[in-house]
């Protein structure tokens, strides 16, 4: 199962918050996301629990608990939605010619 961790410490790492989860079963992985241009923390990330069992009794033992000086917010994660970017968009043709004016 998938688990979204968020309000985690800016500080807070990826070994920190597996050892977290490890309390309530087998962790397969634990990751913070980082901005990729400023290389920083964004506040939250995703862990992955093999056993559905154990991944929601870490979601009803962490949701609103401590975690590096922070009330972590803990729940399963949403899958990813198709597509994601803009949609159409483009340059239109269209528009007429720049015929002359008949006065």
């Amino acid at each position: 199962m998938n688990i979204y961790v968020g309000n985690l410490s800016y500080q807070t790492t990826e070994d920190e918050l597996k050892a977290a989860f490890e309390a309530y079963g087998k962790v397969d992985t634990a990751r913070t996301i980082v901005d990729k241009y400023t290389n920083q923390s964004k506040g939250f990330g995703f862990v992955e629990m093999p056993d559905k069992a154990e991944a929601q009794a870490a979601i009803a033992g962490l949701d609103g608990k401590d975690l590096g000086g922070r009330s972590i917010k803990v729940n399963e994660a949403r899958p990813k939605t198709e597509g994601g970017g803009r949609s159409g968009g483009g340059y239109g043709g269209g528009g007429g010619g720049r015929g002359g004016r008949s006065w």
